[in-house]
Order: structure tokens, then C-alpha cells, then sequence
């Protein structure tokens, strides 16, 4: 069984994050920045909230908010589902596809690990399949 630990080691891990006091317009720049499409929200150390540009789109622009006048902390999703180093690929796919989001942070022990994005888990899931072919391959060849 494929884990979150696997994932991690094929993947440079950055934990981005920005404070729940400071703006979404702030917040926006660090991920134009980054060129992240969500942010962990983090307040001593603990994770605390995610950002997301679906937050944006769904509680700034369509409630008529303004991104420099509003904080984070007002945007963000507060207590995100998260998951473990020892949590299954399989499990990830399930939990972003029921619960339709595209994010989850990785928390052990309430210290913040990392995060995976859909993407890096459907990445993840068709290199561990062309491997697994190869192999595949090479047993019935050989």
C-alpha cells in the first residue's frame, strides 16, 4: 500500500504559510508568488485554516468583499480535513473526491508535514501504475 509518506519523498516539500491576521490581498500575492493555488493559515506554529482560490472566488468575490480589507482568518476554511504520513493514496483520492476539495494538509502530532494537492496525488498514482506495468512487463518477457 502507496502512503503519504511515499508521496513526500518523491516531491520537494514546501510549507507555505501565511498568518490569520494578515489581508487576502496579501495572501493572494504570496500565492501569485509561489504560484500556489492555496495557502495553510497557521498561527503559533499550529495549523489553524487553509486558503484556497475557491475561498476567494465563493467568500470575497462573489459576497462584494474587499481583498485588501478583509483578513485571511474571515476567508479561510478553519479546521481543514487533514491527513497523516501513514495515510494510503487511496484514502487521499477518496477524502478530495467526496469531500470536493483539492488540498490536504499533512499534520503529525499537530506539527504541519507538508501538503498535497490533487494533482500530486493523481502524479503520484500514474507513475506508481507505469511502474507497476513495467514490471509487469518485464516479468512476463523474461
Amino acid at each position: 500500500m502507496k502512503t503519504v509518506k511515499h508521496l513526500l519523498d518523491t516531491k520537494q516539500v514546501r510549507i507555505i504559510s501565511v498568518s490569520e491576521n494578515i489581508s487576502v490581498l496579501d495572501a493572494l500575492k504570496v500565492m501569485t508568488e509561489k504560484n500556489i493555488s492555496a495557502v495553510l493559515v497557521m498561527e503559533n506554529g499550529k495549523l489553524s485554516g487553509i486558503f484556497t482560490e475557491r475561498d476567494y472566488a465563493r467568500k470575497i468575490i462573489l459576497q462584494g468583499k474587499s481583498s485588501k480589507d478583509t483578513l485571511i482568518m474571515e476567508a479561510m476554511t478553519a479546521n481543514p480535513i487533514t491527513i497523516t504520513l501513514t495515510d494510503s493514496i487511496d484514502y487521499c483520492m477518496e477524502l478530495m473526491t467526496e469531500r470536493h476539495i483539492r488540498h490536504l494538509p499533512i499534520v503529525v502530532n499537530d506539527e504541519v508535514k507538508g501538503m498535497v494537492s490533487i494533482g500530486d496525488v493523481v502524479k503520484f498514482i500514474i507513475a506508481d501504475q507505469k511502474q507497476t506495468i513495467s514490471q509487469l512487463e518485464s516479468y512476463i518477457s523474461g
